[in-house]
């Protein structure tokens, strides 16, 4: 006999969303974690926005994915007490004429006119922003406080003695027999919810992440730039009266957790021309998104090793990818229903028997 249904390792976005989908089923789990080990999950602005891009192109299962995510956060916030989920609209300031047009054109698209406002007044933004063009007000959109989430669902499992503090060494579990056995335990599935860690963990680093590293600002102003998020090549999140996030780079060499001032110097000279307020930065932060070669999450269980699962590669839209994928792979779990085979690590599994 188990001695819990199942282990998930890491309390990121990933696990800590699977680990509340298994618990809501009435499963025994244990979560392992090392807080002091770095993760983007705490990193993140944790922003979700359906239109995304230079050309306006609505995210990928948007429909499905944004109200899932909405309700799954709304029931956290009332059984943690706590708020993390913001609905912030997000201007996007035109850069030309031309682009005022092409944007405003695509609006007619059913699919995406769901999701923005027409253009808006820039008086109400130019006090703060640069917006000689107007700008796209897109709805529904806005962030979720990850580390807020994460600590309030940490002290809920921790409560429930469904939570230990510690590293995990993959040599220290035994997959003999077809079992799961971990510091004396034993499991029915463990699950692998470790982000960029994910590459060092020999069941799946056989899979093609492509992980990028990205960086932050945090900045102090004079006055506050709500109620809107800005972007426009980069984005201006306002977490505070006084305080943003600034973001983000994309940068392969080095891929590590350290702030670069080349980075620094980027999102600056992306800043400046683009906000009229001055400010100060109050810090930098950095880190490593567990990307996929085609951009879609990592989902599933290993092709030799039945009892061992990961859900992994969310990269950038973690906080709407998560709680949808991880209902899906509950039920996979539980119930054997399909997973969507372009999340679904089949896809893959040639790389492995290779």
């Amino acid at each position: 006999m188990a001695d819990f249904d199942y282990l998930i390792v890491g309390q990121g976005i990933a696990g800590t969303s699977l680990a509340w989908h298994l618990h809501d089923a009435g499963k025994n789990i244990l979560i392992v974690n090392d807080i002091t080990q770095p993760s983007s999950s705490h990193v993140a602005a944790g922003i979700f926005n359906a239109l995304t891009g230079r050309k306006l192109v609505k995210t990928w299962l948007a429909d499905d994915l944004f109200p899932y995510a909405g309700t799954f956060y709304s029931d956290l916030e009332n059984r943690l007490g706590a708020r993390f989920q913001h609905y912030t609209s997000i201007f996007r300031p035109f850069r030309s004429i031309e682009e005022q047009n092409t944007y405003l054109a695509q609006t007619a698209d059913p699919g995406i006119s769901r999701y923005v406002q027409q253009e808006i007044d820039p008086a109400e933004v130019s006090k703060y922003i640069h917006a000689d063009y107007g700008g796209l007000e897109v709805t529904r959109s806005g962030w979720i406080d990850l580390p807020l989430m994460l600590e309030k669902s940490r002290e809920f499992f921790k409560n429930e003695g469904h939570y230990s503090e510690e590293s995990f060494d993959v040599d220290d579990l035994d997959t003999a027999g077809g079992g799961a056995m971990w510091k004396g335990m034993a499991f029915g599935k463990v699950i692998l919810c470790q982000g960029f860690k994910a590459l060092e963990n020999p069941f799946f680093n056989w899979l093609p992440f492509t992980p990028v590293k990205g960086q932050l600002l945090e900045i102090d102003v004079a006055e506050n730039i709500k109620p809107y998020v800005i972007n426009q090549g980069i984005f201006i999140l306002p977490v505070s009266e006084t305080r943003c996030k600034v973001g983000a780079t994309y940068s392969w060499d080095p891929l590590d957790w350290q702030p670069a001032e080349a980075a620094t110097k980027e999102l600056e000279s992306k800043l400046m021309p683009l906000m009229k307020l001055p400010y100060k930065i109050r810090s930098e932060v950095a880190g490593i998104r567990p990307s996929v070669r085609d951009r879609r999450p990592l989902v599933g269980i290993h092709p030799e090793h039945g009892n061992i699962g990961i859900f992994n590669g969310l990269g950038t839209k973690g906080v709407t990818l998560a709680p949808f994928f991880a209902r899906q792979f509950a039920e996979h779990l539980e119930n054997g229903k399909e997973l969507n085979p372009l999340v679904n690590i089949k896809r893959y599994f040639s790389l492995y028997f290779h």
